[in-house]
């Protein structure tokens, strides 16, 4: 790692092969490009109609040709095909026409690259509505016209300005090298409501901020921040909804992360909801010295204002019933899936629901021997029951899925691919303090007035969501993939590619993280 801006040297590999062969493998390949009708790219260079391993003749998952000899091996024999002939470590994936390096078993982002796959893009679509011009021209009916415009239901993701009706905004993101998590995040953030209102609004003014830090110079250098990310946020939301189509590629974002954030600054996949949480903790860092906390969970900073919450947590002694009460804030609800118990079931279709989760999460929990109550009024130890509840609701809800279980004793992880019901409206009404504690103790309240006023602020209970990032394949290798909401349109971003999607492909997909907004803000 390059100590002095705290982010990774490129792949010495990809390095290595661009020294001897220059852009030559690159403009060979661009012949054999394919680009489908939805501006999806893809390598098309084969004898057969379905490319195979090599070695094990395998046709399905991830397949890498070698721009080397041309040889095709699977994600199981790319590394041994780099191993027995060296040079040949970079290949390109079949299926998304991106680098990839055998050796380091990763993908690596080369602009040039970038380039060639965008030039044959736009060179494809070109001829595509060429030929649709003359099809037209031939075709003297306007209901051909007419019929098809309704059919056109793929926003391209390509080298070319789209002129369609689709949302301002709806712009993809190049995969840098394995950077899927953090375009499914930015996905996400780029179209939360009021975050977009927050920088499209110019609320950050980047001039005046570049001068308040060039006051602060000295502390900012021993900081080792050398540039404020609100900025580089503020940047990304403007190159997004500049009204440009093409594949954005946020590396000057990614970089920035990586100054913040040393320890997760490499090429290889990162948890999408870890990058989450270390993107606001960046956003509130930036902004911390014109901060003025008042209480739990106040904080001033965009990040804060949308996302925090306060959650309240109740531990009440089973002898007396003395209750030992905390507020901390949140900007997250981190979520278990249901138990399954029945082992058929559990083997084939386990199904949770988002309301479900909440109520494990809300639901009393009996603390083990270890975890006992100091009772101030029994002046011992006692067993207790603990309860958590939300006392203040956030703008923007984030619902995180414990997808991930790992075991210490076993020194094992593993993914828990269970099938999450979510519905597209949520009312959260019976998760809040106020409703939590009147089921509990009905009318005898009186010790928890101060959660009631929490119930009659102009906040609504009610959300709606508006973005999913799902999570498929394995722990170690899986893909990220976000579904947002606008205009009542669902839309699958898949790094540099958009498609219009239906509701059932949304609520079939493994929701991993969920974003929901206050109806009334939306």
């Amino acid at each position: 790692m390059n100590p002095a801006f705290g982010k990774p040297l490129p792949c010495s590999h990809l390095k290595e092969y661009r020294k001897h062969h220059g852009l030559e493998g690159y403009s060979y390949l661009q012949t054999y490009f394919r680009t489908s009708p939805n501006g999806r790219t893809a390598v098309g260079k084969f004898e057969s109609l379905i490319p195979r391993c090599t070695v094990c003749s395998l046709s399905c998952g991830r397949l890498y040709l070698c721009l080397i000899c041309s040889s095709v091996s699977c994600s199981d024999h790319a590394s041994a095909h780099s191993q027995a002939n060296p040079g040949h470590e970079i290949a390109v994936d079949v299926d998304r026409a991106e680098l990839f390096c055998c050796s380091c078993s990763d993908q690596v982002y080369d602009p040039d690259f970038d380039r060639a796959v965008m030039a044959k893009q736009f060179l494809e679509l070109s001829k595509g509505r060429e030929s649709d011009r003359n099809r037209k021209r031939r075709a003297a009916s306007v209901h051909d016209v007419e019929r098809s415009s309704r059919n056109r239901v793929v926003l391209p993701g390509c080298g070319v300005k789209n002129r369609s009706r689709h949302p301002l905004g709806l712009r993809a993101l190049n995969n840098l090298g394995s950077t899927c998590f953090m375009n499914s995040v930015l996905q996400a953030l780029l179209h939360t409501p009021p975050l977009k209102n927050y920088f499209l609004g110019d609320r950050h003014n980047r001039e005046l901020c570049r001068k308040q830090r060039s006051r602060r110079r000295r502390r900012t250098v021993e900081d080792g921040a050398s540039s404020c990310l609100v900025c580089v946020v503020d940047n990304l939301f403007s190159e997004v909804f500049s009204g440009d189509r093409t594949p954005y590629s946020p590396a000057r974002f990614l970089y920035s992360w990586w100054q913040y954030s040393s320890n997760l600054a490499s090429y290889e996949q990162q948890d999408a909801h870890e990058f989450f949480i270390s993107m606001l903790d960046m956003i509130h860092e930036s902004e911390r010295s014109t901060l003025q906390n008042k209480g739990v969970g106040d904080c001033y900073c965009i990040a804060h204002r949308i996302f925090s919450g306060v959650l309240r947590s109740d531990v009440t002694c089973t002898v007396c019933g003395f209750t030992s009460t905390t507020y901390d804030p949140c900007i997250d609800l981190s979520l278990d899936l249901e138990p399954c118990n029945d082992l058929k079931s559990a083997k084939n279709s386990r199904i949770s629901t988002l309301m479900g989760c909440l109520d494990l999460f809300t639901r009393p929990e009996k603390l083990g021997s270890d975890q006992k109550l100091y009772c101030q009024h029994c002046q011992m130890q006692q067993d207790s029951v603990k309860q958590m509840s939300i006392r203040r609701l956030p703008l923007v809800l984030c619902f995180h899925i414990k997808r991930f279980e790992h075991s210490f004793a076993r020194g094992i992880s593993k993914k828990i691919d269970q099938y999450l019901q979510f519905p597209f409206s949520l009312d959260m009404t019976p998760y809040l303090s106020y409703s939590i504690i009147r089921n509990r103790f009905g009318n005898r309240i009186f010790a928890f007035e101060g959660d009631e006023s929490d119930a009659s602020n102009d906040l609504s209970s009610e959300f709606e969501v508006f973005a999913v990032i799902t999570h498929t394949g394995r722990l170690e290798s899986g893909h990220y993939v976000t579904y947002i909401r606008l205009a009542e349109k669902w839309y699958k971003c898949d790094d540099a590619w958009v498609t219009q999607v239906s509701e059932g492909v949304v609520r079939a997909s493994q929701g991993y993280m969920m974003y929901y907004v206050q109806k009334q803000i939306r």
